[in-house]
């Protein structure tokens, strides 16, 4: 790749983009929030059509008499020098930097750069960061939080990216033009999409064998190709099809691993210790590949170049990042993770997005998941701390209350959904609090989070508002939360949006017995103002909540014969199934794993500080989610095989000691690693590890007798980034019942031809439980809210022994004029002839319709 040297400041641009913003400061018809939001617009880096760059920082730490020389304030410029092999692992790149003065204006750095190279599918752009020497002489970095592509991670400069190319040339702008409003209407009303009718949920790096974004673009693309040529689909495909939405888990930037000693050996973006000695280039010398300003424009002014050329070789690694996505230090969540794609390039996620689009049987919406409540500690690393309040039990609270950071963060937001987003789900709208000093109280900050839902996209000129989800659990964190939490708060202030309801939300537990027969409360809730409400058992919290269920629970055997298998089924459960996508107002979600029956929890390799911890709390996942089978085979578990762990039991009982241990130290690692050796072969209580005689394998007694905290942080590594790796849904796909997979998929194409279900039930339509000390049966009778002709009944068994259904006498109803039109799968065909009366075992359901 031939490099430009001609990168020069342009001061006549940088001073009207400066008047500019003065002008808005100036403006004493707008509040302050309002000058931010218009301010924040313009920040980051925007490479403009006259190929020039706008570039502007928000730079509060640097207020007042900090900088005390224009030269110790400068933006540096990263060039590649050589070719960027995007799908390398590790590759030596070496690189120009340039160094460009800046104008600061109040809290505000602005610069407008020639020659900068923007970055496209095909070619790496100019990587850029802002630098300055402290008091002491010490060199700080500023990066830019509305960065467009971070390809090499948080703590790594942003690239410089063509977003107007990228724009122009995606392939689904036919359906922006149908769906939104052109812009130069201006006498009409921006268009809210309306909601879909079912949606998936997916984590990007466990839903296809890619563990990418293009990998599920080759899934549904492939999928689209046979249903519009007549084909059938495949299980491994039927799992992914009949939902009109996909929800991604967080898919912003997120926390990388760091550790206290050095960060030069995993650095995704690392710079040589030494920089070469520095070579000053007279510009007149300096060659270009750039072409000269347009014939009309004036000559550029050289009254300001750079003249620090370095060449350092610059070492790039592949982010490999593996984290369930709410661990954000919100820096460059405008900016997709560059470990959910597979090019590091922008363009893949509009590839996914066009495909979705662009399906055959119909448009797929494209939901983001929103964590803008919360930051991780690395935010104090990487944002100024006017952005932060303090800390939290997540990390660190957000200052959405200063105007400056919510015109940025409604910025992210805006660039974020601009990719051709759908719809957003918001995380955690319990943590957007404030202390209100005019009524001395902690308020939730509703206003903010309506601003998140109001926020405008804007495609080409076709502007739409978001389809919007909210998740709420207030008064979380008040004790009994789980019971007392309404779940409508923000639906009342806007009915057209929507909120995770209480049975999709983090504390289900259908793996019990008796569940369901706990839960009639909430369901009658769901059936009864649960129009609004997003619907369903499995998520990817859920899941993970069913990985930390203790094993002298009474647990509900009918959904299997091991551990395992109760948990699939419990969160893919058919009779769930029926009663939540046949019957149940609202809008359904599964996600993926639960439906394929894959593995699922929190794994991150993002962190040596809590690593150990994480690790702990999720040893239950060795329960619930791995049989001796799955650990058995040559690419599970490979990194803890070769800790000597060659035995699922032995790994089982090391790591029940270990969460034992942690808790009794309070996570104090040196007296844990203590604690784990001491019990070795001794009865503590707790500690179920072999004795050391009676392990046969020669790497686990040196392991664990020579157990220190090094050794504990590798493990729980090895364990995290195995049991990530097993969660990878393809390994799961030959386990697929496709009975199941195929009764599921009709269950969402009836859903999709039956809309009427989403709105609550009326007064004549019926709802009701056979319950007893010995099983619980749902039953209910539903009919078209306007015509009243089209008619559901519906029957399924939520737990417990066999039992007769008799929906003649409970409903009142002439059973032969019925028949069925969905069954679960295993109920015998001859079961269901006489109608009047049959019988139904635990998971089995029926739904019936008029002859």
């Amino acid at each position: 790749m031939a490099a430009s040297r001609r990168i020069r400041f342009i001061e006549d641009e940088t001073f009207s983009l400066v008047e500019w913003a003065d002008s808005i400061h100036r403006d004493l018809t707008t509040t302050y929030f309002e000058k931010a939001q218009r301010i924040a617009h313009r920040l980051g880096a925007n490479y403009r059509s006259d190929r020039l760059t706008e570039i502007g920082f928000w730079t509060p730490e640097l207020a007042g008499d900090i900088i005390q020389s224009e030269h110790k304030l400068e933006l540096e410029i990263f060039t590649p020098l050589d070719s960027i092999d995007f799908r390398a692992k590790e590759q030596q790149v070496r690189f120009r930097r340039s160094r460009i003065p800046v104008i600061k204006q109040g809290e505000y750095v602005w610069a407008v750069v020639y020659g900068l190279k923007a970055g496209t599918r095909d070619q790496a752009g100019c990587f850029y960061w802002l630098r300055y020497e402290d008091a002491d002489g010490k060199v700080q970095i500023i990066r830019d939080p509305l960065a467009y592509s971070l390809p090499y991670g948080v703590f790594a400069p942003a690239e410089l990216y063509d977003v107007r190319k990228l724009q122009k040339k995606r392939t689904d702008l036919a359906y922006f033009r149908h769906t939104g409003s052109s812009t130069n209407l201006s006498d009409i009303t921006i268009p809210r999409l309306p909601a879909p009718t079912s949606i998936l949920q997916i984590h990007v790096n466990t839903a296809s064998a890619a563990g990418t974004l293009e990998g599920l673009t080759e899934i549904y693309q492939r999928i689209s190709d046979k249903l519009a040529d007549g084909q059938a689909l495949a299980p491994e495909e039927a799992v992914y099809a009949g939902y009109d939405a996909i929800q991604l888990l967080p898919v912003e930037p997120t926390i990388e691993y760091r550790r206290e000693d050095t960060q030069s050996e995993h650095q995704f973006f690392s710079i040589q210790a030494t920089p070469p000695k520095i070579t000053k280039v007279p510009l007149e010398a300096a060659d270009t590949d750039f072409p000269e300003p347009e014939p009309d424009r004036a000559p550029l002014p050289h009254t300001f170049h750079s003249d620090f050329h370095r060449k350092p070789t610059i070492t790039l690694r592949q982010p490999n990042t593996q984290n369930w996505g709410y661990d954000v230090p919100i820096l460059g969540s405008s900016a997709t993770n560059p470990a959910v794609l597979g090019s590091l390039r922008p363009d893949e996620v509009i590839d996914f997005i066009a495909t979705l689009h662009n399906f055959s049987q119909g448009p797929i919406y494209l939901i983001y998941d929103l964590v803008y409540g919360h930051a991780d500690n690395q935010a104090l690393d990487l944002l100024n701390h006017q952005f932060l309040k303090g800390p939290n039990m997540y990390g660190q609270d957000l200052n959405h209350q200063s105007p400056q950071v919510r015109a940025i963060l409604l910025e992210m937001q805006r660039r974020k959904i601009n990719t051709g987003a759908d719809g957003i789900r918001i995380d955690g709208g319990q943590d957007f609090r404030f202390f209100n000093p005019l009524t001395d109280r902690v308020e939730q900050d509703d206003t903010y989070l309506l601003a998140m839902s109001d926020l405008a996209q804007n495609i080409q000129g076709y502007r739409r508002l978001m389809f919007t989800i909210f998740e709420d659990g207030r008064p979380w964190p008040q004790e009994g939360w789980e019971e007392i939490s309404r779940y409508r708060e923000l639906i009342e202030k806007k009915p057209e949006s929507f909120q995770w309801g209480p049975l999709i939300f983090a504390h289900n537990t259908p793996t019990l017995e008796g569940y369901w027969d706990k839960k009639w409360r909430r369901a009658c809730e769901v059936i009864f103002q649960g129009n609004r409400w997003i619907t369903g058992c499995g998520n990817h919290d859920t899941v993970r909540r069913g990985n930390q269920i203790d094993l002298d629970k009474p647990i509900n055997w009918n959904l299997g014969s091991s551990l395992v298998e109760v948990l699939n089924t419990a969160y893919n459960n058919p009779a769930t199934q029926i009663w939540v996508q046949g019957f149940c107002p609202g809008l359904p979600m599964d996600f993926l794993n639960a439906t394929v029956g894959a593995s699922w929890g929190f794994f991150r390799n993002t962190d040596d500080r809590y690593g150990v911890k994480i690790a702990s709390e999720e040893i239950g996942f060795l329960d619930w989610q791995v049989s001796p089978e799955m650990y058995e085979k040559e690419t599970s578990f490979v990194q803890i095989k070769k800790l000597g762990f060659t035995d699922l039991e032995q790994l089982r009982s090391f790591g029940k000691a270990l969460q034992t241990a942690m808790i009794e130290t309070d996570y104090d690692l040196e007296q844990v690693a203590k604690f784990c050796s001491h019990c070795l072969g001794e009865d503590h209580g707790f500690c179920e590890v072999p004795a050391l005689e009676d392990l046969n394998e020669p790497n686990l007694p040196h392991f664990l007798a020579t157990l220190d905290v090094v050794k504990l942080k590798r493990f729980a590594m090895a364990f995290m980034e195995d049991g990530h790796n097993l969660c990878k849904v393809s390994n799961f796909f030959d386990q697929i019942d496709p009975t199941i997979a195929a009764f599921n998929l009709a269950l969402r194409h009836y859903r999709r031809s039956h809309p009427w279900l989403q709105d609550n039930i009326l007064g004549c339509d019926r709802f009701n439980r056979i319950s007893n000390d010995r099983h619980t049966t749902f039953y209910g009778l539903r009919c078209h809210p306007e015509t009243r002709q089209q008619a559901i009944a519906m029957a399924t068994h939520m737990g417990g022994t066999p039992c007769t259904v008799t929906l003649d006498k409970w409903l009142q109803l002439d059973m032969s004029q019925w028949k069925v039109v969905l069954a679960t799968p295993g109920i015998p065909a001859e079961a269901l002839q006489d109608l009047s009366a049959f019988e139904l075992h635990d998971g089995q359901g029926v739904l019936l319709e008029p002859i």
